[in-house]
C-alpha cells in the first residue's frame, strides 16, 4: 500500500468530519501522530480505512448475513459501569461506529486487534487460541439467546479482575480536576445541565482529550460536587459511522438508542444518546479492563471468550437465524486465518502511514 493512498483517504475523511461537527484540529493532529506509533493504534484510529479495506481483502466474509453491529470493535472497547441497581456490569462501552453490516465484520476486527496484540507480546496466549476463545464465546451466547454480563453472584472471576483494576479515586479526581476550564459559550451549556442529576448544580466544564478513534470530535467533561463527593459527566459529539461516509449514505434510522434498547444487556443508566451528543458517567469504577495486565493465560482466554459472548449479546438485538446457519458452515480456524490476513494488511498500511 502506497503512503499516498492512506494519506489521501485520511484527508477526505477529515474533510467530511468537518461537515458533521465542529472539529478540534489540535486533537486531529494528535490522532495522526498516535496512528504512527503502532499497528494496534493505527487500527483503532482508522475505522474509516478499515471499512474500505476489509471488504476487498475478504470479500466472501464481507458478504455474510447482516446484523446491527458495533463496527469499531477491538479488545479495548470493553469496560465496566454501574447499573440502576448499583451492580457492576461489564461489556462493550463504545458505539460511535455502530451500523448495519455483516456479523463477521465485528468478529474479524476484534480478532485482528487480538492478533496484533499477540504479535506485540501483550498476550500470553497464542493468536490462534485467542481467536478460538472469541468464536467459542460468540457461538455459545448466540445459541442460548445471550446473557448480560453482570459481575455479581455469577462471573465472580471477572468481578475479581474488574475490582483489582478499578482506578484509585484520589488519583482519578486529581486528574479530572486538573483540566483547563472552558468559557461559557464554548460548550453546550443546556446539554451539560441536562446530564447532571440537578440542573442547578454548580459545575466546571473542561475540554477532554481521550480515546483515539474519536479524536477530533468535541468532547467535554462537567465536574460537580453532589452528595458530598465529586461526580463527572462526559459529553461527546455524535457523528455518523464511517460506514455511512464510505457508502455516501445517511446513518441508520434505528441508530444506537434502538440497538442499546434491544440488545441483550443491562443498560448503563447514564449512557444516553441524543442526535447531537452521547453522554456517560465518568468515575473510578467505570473503565476498561486491561487484558495485558492479566498474568494467567487462562484468565486471558476467559476474558476473550467473554468478549465473544458480549459481541453476540449486541448482535441479538435483531434476528440471528441466518447468522447461526452461516457460522455453522464455516471451517475450523476461519477466524484466525481471516484476522491474521487483516493484521498483515493493517500492519503494512501502518508502515505506509509512518512513511507519509
Amino acid at each position: 500500500m502506497k503512503s499516498s493512498a492512506i494519506l489521501a483517504t485520511t484527508r477526505r475523511y477529515d474533510r467530511w468530519l468537518t461537515t458533521q461537527t465542529s472539529v478540534v484540529e489540535a486533537d486531529v493532529a494528535v490522532k495522526h501522530e498516535r496512528m504512527a506509533q503502532s499497528a494496534f493504534l493505527f487500527l483503532r484510529a482508522t475505522y474509516y480505512w478499515w471499512v474500505s479495506r476489509w471488504p476487498h481483502t475478504l470479500p466472501e466474509l464481507a458478504a455474510a448475513p447482516p446484523v446491527h453491529g458495533i463496527g469499531d470493535l477491538h479488545m479495548e472497547n470493553f469496560g465496566t459501569w454501574r447499573d440502576a441497581e448499583g451492580r457492576l456490569v461489564w461489556g462493550i462501552n463504545d458505539f460511535d461506529e455502530a451500523h448495519i453490516g455483516p456479523y463477521t465484520n465485528d468478529l474479524v476486527r476484534l480478532a485482528t486487534s487480538v492478533v496484533l496484540a499477540a504479535r506485540s507480546r501483550q498476550l500470553r496466549v497464542s493468536a490462534q487460541e485467542a481467536c478460538e476463545s472469541i468464536l467459542e464465546g460468540y457461538a455459545l451466547s448466540l445459541g442460548r439467546g445471550g446473557w448480560p454480563i453482570v459481575l455479581a453472584e455469577r462471573r465472580r472471576w471477572l468481578r475479581s479482575i474488574a475490582i483489582a483494576q478499578l482506578k484509585d479515586p484520589d488519583a482519578f479526581w486529581q486528574k479530572m480536576l486538573a483540566g483547563t476550564g472552558c468559557a461559557v459559550g464554548d460548550y453546550p451549556a443546556k446539554a451539560i445541565r441536562d446530564a447532571l442529576p440537578d440542573r442547578r448544580l454548580d459545575h466546571v466544564v473542561h475540554r477532554r482529550r481521550a480515546g483515539i478513534g474519536s479524536l477530533g470530535r468535541p468532547r467535554f467533561v462537567a465536574i460537580a460536587v453532589h452528595g458530598g463527593g465529586h461526580i463527572a459527566r462526559e459529553l461527546k459529539a455524535v457523528v455518523p459511522s464511517a460506514q455511512a461516509w464510505a457508502n455516501g449514505t445517511s446513518a441508520s434510522r434505528r441508530g444506537v438508542p434502538w440497538l442499546l434498547e434491544n440488545a441483550v444487556r443491562v443498560p448503563d443508566p447514564f449512557y444516553r444518546v441524543t442526535p447531537k451528543w452521547v453522554t456517560r458517567r465518568l468515575a473510578p469504577d467505570c473503565g476498561k479492563l486491561n487484558i495485558s495486565e492479566l498474568t494467567e493465560p487462562r484468565d486471558q482466554s476467559r476474558l476473550l471468550r467473554a468478549m465473544g459472548k458480549e459481541a453476540a449479546n449486541i448482535h441479538l438485538a435483531g434476528p440471528t437465524r441466518t447468522v447461526t446457519a452461516d457460522l455453522e458452515r464455516r471451517p475450523k480456524g476461519w477466524l484466525h486465518d481471516a484476522s491474521a490476513q487483516m493484521a498483515n494488511v493493517m500492519t503494512a498500511d501502518w508502515k505506509a502511514w509512518q512513511r507519509r
